[in-house]
């Protein structure tokens, strides 16, 4: 007689960081910081509700409550400004642009810019979008069936596309297009994400220890997005502009001042237009095909999905892709592109009986929050049903936050969710991925979440 069968195996676990071992120095902190964010963080963190850091030159609180985050990202947001300090790191490249300002100005901004992303903007978008994704497909062909695909490269190439092509009606084949997306890959190399202003309060008037190749770098972005800007000028004001995302923003006036965006700040938005949507659409992609590689029963679900569109799919289509959105979901919430965000105590508060001096920062980890013990069930596990349980559901509306929530709330995220969606149907409908065991990557935060040394997986057509 034979006994009880054995339990099925558990799928495997989508990979984690390891957490900081116990206390280190303000020092080894920092280093650590500059290279990870998410490894130089304790494991205490994914069960806690709060977590106070002191250094000798400022004091944060990371908040996981659901309560304490609602607080400050939509019930009093005013009093909970954008820090400047992680933006410190970006400031050469993206100016005085809706990221990194605050107060009235960010206000004027977001009047502007926000109706370019309302009404049917997803559906005027959806014909350059199902462009991108096409044309990623055909990039893909001649090194499927061969040796180990570096996805992010990919993903990187595809996302830009997107930005373009939405943006300014050009693919990623034009060349200033492939121009700005060239030099926005050595930016990223040259400069990290955090930079010592973030942990030292600098007086306005000290210069900042930029390199000069960070520099040098930016200046060049900001020279051919003005070249771009130009452009688009000309062609409305001789009548000629594609009905795109650049044109709209562009002619756009701040219904209380009546006045446009001027040149400069015009460039200093479309730096963050692409910085903001081309990283985290592409570290949002790279993930999801990982996970559709460790996950084969879901990949053909996905790949099914795709397939069923057709040739001539029309955006009122997409809502057949349930399983591919509920698996971008659960790759957003595995994989937050943002891992942190920062603000800034503006007056004395109290969080948990602490109190908050004014000037503290507090840090809301998407991260950490995502994959909270207290408030997911298998908060490491790779689960795109959870999204139709209650506690799922109920964890989307309080722990959920990969575009942040709240006024500042990232304006693209709609576009971000109909980008991701289509391209993992579209790729998985023609491709097969499968992982390499001697390539598992390891997640790392820089500018977004990505791999330590890339995402690598093979790759073999379909029609075979």
């Amino acid at each position: 007689m034979s006994g009880p069968s054995a339990p099925p195996p558990l799928p495997p676990v989508p990979p984690k960081p390891p957490a900081r071992p116990g206390r280190v120095s303000l020092w080894r902190y920092v280093k650590l910081f500059r290279r990870d964010l998410l490894s130089a963080q304790p494991a205490k963190l994914y069960r806690a509700w709060m977590a106070e850091f002191k250094t000798p030159f400022f004091r944060s609180y990371l908040i996981n409550q659901p309560e304490l985050v609602d607080l400050v990202l939509k019930r009093r947001p005013r009093d909970f400004p954008k820090s400047n300090r992680v933006s410190e790191g970006l400031r050469p490249l993206l100016g005085n642009s809706v990221f990194s300002t605050n107060g009235a100005e960010w206000e004027r901004q977001r009047r502007i810019i926000d109706p370019a992303f309302e009404g049917g903007r997803l559906r005027e978008a959806y014909p350059a979008i199902a462009a991108a994704a096409e044309a990623a497909v055909a990039r893909l062909a001649p090194k499927a069936g061969g040796g180990p695909v570096e996805i992010e490269a990919e993903t990187s190439f595809a996302a830009a596309d997107v930005i373009f092509r939405t943006l300014f009606s050009i693919p990623i084949e034009d060349r200033m297009a492939r121009q700005v997306f060239e030099e926005f890959k050595t930016y990223q190399r040259s400069q990290p994400v955090v930079n010592l202003a973030a942990f030292f309060r600098l007086p306005k008037w000290m210069p900042r220890p930029f390199a000069r190749r960070t520099r040098r770098s930016a200046a060049v972005i900001r020279r051919l997005i003005s070249d771009l800007t130009d452009k688009r000028a000309e062609a409305l004001a001789a009548g000629t502009a594609p009905n795109d995302l650049a044109s709209k923003i562009m002619t756009t006036k701040d219904p209380i001042t009546g006045l446009r965006f001027t040149a400069s700040e015009m460039v200093d938005q479309v730096a963050i237009f692409f910085l903001a949507g081309h990283e985290t659409s592409a570290s949002a992609l790279s993930w999801a095909l990982y996970l559709m590689a460790m996950h084969p029963d879901y990949q053909e679900k996905v790949a099914g999905e795709g397939a069923s569109l057709g040739p001539q799919a029309q955006f009122e289509d997409l809502r057949a892709l349930r399983v591919t959105r509920d698996v971008f979901r659960e790759t957003l919430r595995l994989y937050p592109p943002v891992p942190m965000m920062v603000r800034e105590a503006a007056q004395a508060e109290t969080f948990r009986g602490r109190d908050v001096t004014p000037g503290s920062q507090v840090v809301l980890s998407p991260w950490h929050l995502h994959r909270h013990g207290r408030l997911w069930d298998n908060p490491d596990g790779f689960d795109p049903e959870r999204w139709h349980s209650e506690n799922g559901k109920q964890c989307q509306r309080s722990a959920f936050i990969p575009f942040s929530t709240g006024p500042r709330v990232c304006t693209g995220a709609g576009f971000a969710m109909l980008e991701g969606v289509l391209l993992l149907a579209r790729l998985c409908a023609a491709y097969e991925f499968t992982p390499i065991a001697q390539k598992v990557p390891q997640p790392v935060a820089h500018l977004t979440v990505r791999s330590d040394r890339g995402i690598w997986l093979k790759l073999r057509p379909r029609d075979l």
